[in-house]
């Protein structure tokens, strides 16, 4: 995990497991000022894909600083935080399309899967479940930017390069900013490359996700960045 200074945060893991029609994803983060994060999803891989469950924690000295939690169905998403030695928690019903709506990871495995559509010049609007740190719903706008060439461990690999835009009203961009997600594959068959977006919450910072693929299981890199490139 690397922010977009260049600096290195981290080292990370990614770890997937297929049980019948569930796949089921693990990525664990270890961040050099002592915090861990781990990312959890689990999906359906029958005729339509659609997310599950997802869940982001971060600990630090083993006590939990943040944590999210998403049930699509049934459709209830929960929140905590520690801030100044207190801890505040949300649960909220939400409003989940099934098929339509993901949350974390869920979209880099979703780009996936409607590569080609994209590719081929279509805007495809699904739905995303984000924390400000309360659970929140908003439309975004999925879109392909062309293929880049993507320099990493000291090679340059050619990166398929999506957006997920999130469609905020113009009266609430007055009062939250959210900054675009960037997402790279590989060209097909289509594996994760990069990722670049906000951390966890829309006021984090912006952080870069490098993968290396190992099989099932694969290692990862994150750094800080001040802005979306490209």
């Amino acid at each position: 995990m690397l922010d977009l200074n260049g600096k290195r945060l981290g080292t990370g893991e990614y770890v997937q497991e297929i049980e019948g029609d569930r796949l089921k994803v693990r990525i664990t983060y270890h961040l050099k000022d002592g915090r861990v994060i781990e990312e959890k999803g689990t999906f359906h891989q029958g005729s339509e894909f659609s997310q599950k469950e997802w869940s982001w924690q971060e600990r630090r000295a083993g006590t939990i600083q943040r944590e999210y939690a998403i049930h699509f169905d049934p459709a209830q998403a929960m929140a905590r935080k520690r801030e100044n030695g207190n801890e505040r928690n949300w649960s909220e019903k939400i409003k989940v399309e099934p098929r339509y709506t993901f949350a974390g990871f869920g979209f880099t495995l979703v780009l996936q899967n409607l590569r080609d559509r994209l590719r081929k010049g279509e805007a495809i609007t699904l739905q995303a479940v984000g924390f400000t740190p309360k659970p929140r719903v908003v439309a975004v706008k999925l879109s392909y930017a062309g293929t880049d060439r993507v320099p990493m461990s000291e090679r340059i690999l050619p990166g398929e390069h999506f957006l997920v835009q999130p469609q905020i009203p113009a009266i609430a961009k007055l009062f939250i900013k959210i900054s675009d997600t960037h997402i790279w594959l590989t060209p097909p068959p289509s594996g994760f490359l990069r990722w670049e977006g906000p951390l966890a919450e829309p006021s984090d910072p912006l952080v870069r996700v490098d993968f290396s693929s190992g099989g099932e299981s694969g290692a990862a890199e994150v750094v800080s960045r001040k802005s979306p490139n490209k």
